[in-house]
């Protein structure tokens, strides 16, 4: 038989879905996969009955109906005061995670460089080599998870076509200040390279902390491609609606690759989700409101037990340090927790390009009553998990 391809033979099955099955496997609370366990807004749900009784059903046009782009280009121009061309400037895609893919097989050649801070959400460096790149890793350092700017710029110096930005930031809850954003800006103008921005956590933000646009950037309008979804705003994580935004010559290319990666998003849910696109500010008040509380409701647990952790600053994660419990490997002590205490958590290592195994991921997405209960098993964590 052929060999199988060069290309993902070095591909592991992704921690995160790895641990849920564990987590199914010893019926544990899963705080590992960070999707919520409340219902979507009912006014979304509430229009995805009617829309199934009287459609659509069939293919909609292939970058994303009409309605939803217009729906999207006007939330985004609220949000960032940006104006956005429905037509030339937006592609729907089946999620942020082929928006991305979409993203980076539209500019990006074999053989290009493409930085990624580290930690990084997983499938980041998959894009980079799934399109034949290079990634190059520039390290965030815990706890504040700041970059040193000359690390930065010396990886600049190495020819890169794109750097990928998380911000607000999977796994670490880091939000860019102005000023981080404006170093990263400064460096893709002197070399000429894209940013493709990961904003899914837009929205979900904390204390005085703001999230700010790349693209609103002086002369980085041009040169950002902005991914993001409705999974994390709206709660549809399975419904699978992401988009890209970026300038016309771009987003061309975008619309093609996406056009034979899955032809196009789902035309039931775009409709029902337009509802949710055109909500008031008071639903993002609320939602800040809401994820708020979790957070502070998880981390006030985490305090008491005697966990150290990183307080997240965006997002819904939290990573928090297992160093004092004696594991060579965070994954055998997260599949420990899951077996023993009935919680699941990803292992840290998953995320970082440094040789890291002191560190877990928790989310928090969860009902009150769901975190209060996997605070309760955590409890025992010293006496059934230390070595």
């Amino acid at each position: 038989m052929q060999e199988l391809s060069k290309r993902t033979a070095t591909f592991t099955d992704s921690l995160i879905r790895r641990m849920t099955r564990i987590s199914n496997q010893y019926k544990a609370i899963n705080l590992s996969q960070g999707f919520p366990d409340f219902e979507p807004p009912i006014e979304i749900r509430n229009r995805l009955a009617e829309v199934a009784i009287e459609g659509p059903h069939q293919y909609a046009l292939t970058w994303g109906a009409e309605n939803f782009r217009e729906a999207l280009a006007r939330k985004q121009e609220r949000f960032s005061a940006m104006k956005v061309d429905l037509d030339k400037e937006i592609v729907v895609t089946c999620g942020s995670t082929e928006a991305m893919m979409a993203a980076m097989m539209s500019i990006t050649n074999p053989g290009d460089k493409v930085v990624i801070f580290s930690p990084f959400y997983e499938n980041y460096g998959a894009d980079t080599i799934l399109a034949g790149a290079q990634p190059i890793y520039v390290p965030l350092k815990p706890p504040s998870f700041d970059f040193d700017p000359e690390e930065l710029e010396a990886a600049f110096k190495e020819g890169v076509k794109a750097l990928i930005l998380c911000n607000p930031s999977n796994p670490s809850g880091k939000v860019f200040t102005r000023e981080e954003l404006q170093i990263i800006a400064d460096l893709a103008i002197k070399y000429d390279s894209y940013v493709i921005t990961d904003e899914v956590y837009e929205h979900i933000i904390y204390d005085d902390h703001k999230h700010i646009y790349m693209a609103t950037l002086p002369g980085m309008r041009e040169r950002t491609i902005m991914c993001s979804s409705l999974s994390k705003t709206y709660s549809i994580t399975g419904w699978r609606l992401g988009y890209v935004i970026a300038n016309e010559k771009v987003i061309d290319r975008v619309k093609k690759v996406h056009d034979f990666l899955t032809v196009g998003a789902a035309a039931p849910l775009m409709e029902a989700a337009t509802v949710g696109l055109n909500f008031g500010d008071e639903y993002y008040h609320d939602l800040k409101k809401h994820y708020s509380h979790m957070r502070d409701l998880f981390l006030y647990g985490l305090k008491n037990i005697g966990l150290t952790y990183t307080e997240p600053q965006g997002a819904y994660y939290v990573l928090v340090d297992i160093s004092e419990f004696g594991y060579r490997s965070d994954l055998d002590f997260c599949e420990r927790m899951a077996k023993e205490l009935g919680v699941a958590a990803v292992p840290g290592s998953g995320f970082f390009k440094e040789d890291v195994n002191h560190l877990i991921r928790f989310h928090f997405a969860k009902k009150d009553e769901t975190l209060i209960a996997a605070l309760d098993r955590l409890s025992d964590i010293y006496k059934k998990l230390k070595k």
